[in-house]
């Protein structure tokens, strides 16, 4: 691969070609009607939309005199971008949570950031000093605390004498 793209890993292959295409001057709809590919694809993909396929990367990179499988390459260190950022999806060490203060909630299923209010408030409510502790490490001071005011519960709660030890 081309040294000049080694930048672009992880980043869609479509954003990169969007960008070669604008930086050449060419069209997109007229360039996606001489590959022969449908307007409307070919902007999927540059948007970064739909993935690329090999057969259609081999003929941009003719089409444009890129080095063969520059593309197919991007792709490919796309995907595996994607699938790391699935495998890390971020959770709170379940190891310090206890499974009894989501005694109703499949951890597994938990959005933590989506839910992160209930979560925080849970915790703080419920756990123990180790797994506050754990919470203001996952969310953060400010995340915490902004939950914590905006918290229901009748004692507002302060998460003061975690700040130290969270450290």
């Amino acid at each position: 691969m081309n040294i000049e793209y080694e930048k672009y890993k992880g980043i869609h292959p479509g954003i990169v070609l969007d960008r070669e295409l604008k930086k050449r001057s060419i069209k997109q709809r007229p360039f996606a009607l001489s590959l022969e590919e449908h307007p409307q694809t070919f902007n999927a993909i540059t948007k970064g939309k739909r993935g690329l396929s090999t057969a259609l990367a081999l003929k941009i990179e003719r089409e444009l005199r890129l080095e063969e499988g520059t593309l197919v390459i991007l792709q490919a260190y796309y995907d595996i971008q994607k699938i790391k950022e699935k495998e890390t999806q971020k959770t709170p060490d379940l190891n310090i949570l206890s499974k009894t203060l989501f005694w109703d909630t499949d951890l597994q299923k938990i959005n933590w950031e989506k839910q992160y209010k209930a979560v925080i408030q849970r915790v703080f409510e419920k756990g123990d000093e180790e797994e506050k502790n754990e919470i203001i490490r996952f969310y953060g001071i400010e995340k915490t605390e902004k939950a914590m005011k905006e918290s229901k519960i009748r004692k507002p709660y302060t998460i003061n004498n975690f700040k130290n030890s969270a450290d």
